[in-house]
């Protein structure tokens, strides 16, 4: 098995810090109604977390 390379040491990857800004996220009619339609995260499950549905609305509880 390969070693992998120190983590200091990739230089092929761009890891950015997650933003302090504030972002605008924008809902269409294209959205579908549930989050968990045509969600890969929620694929063949029938009941999600509370924090699962929160997460992908957007917040709030």
């Amino acid at each position: 098995m390969a070693k992998l390379p120190d983590f200091k040491q990739l230089n092929d990857r761009l890891i950015n810090e997650p933003s302090a800004e504030p972002r605008l996220v924008i809902k269409t009619n294209l959205d579908p109604d549930r989050v968990t339609e045509e969600n890969p995260y929620a694929e063949g499950k029938t009941n999600v977390s509370r924090t699962f549905v929160s997460f992908f609305e957007g917040g709030g509880s």
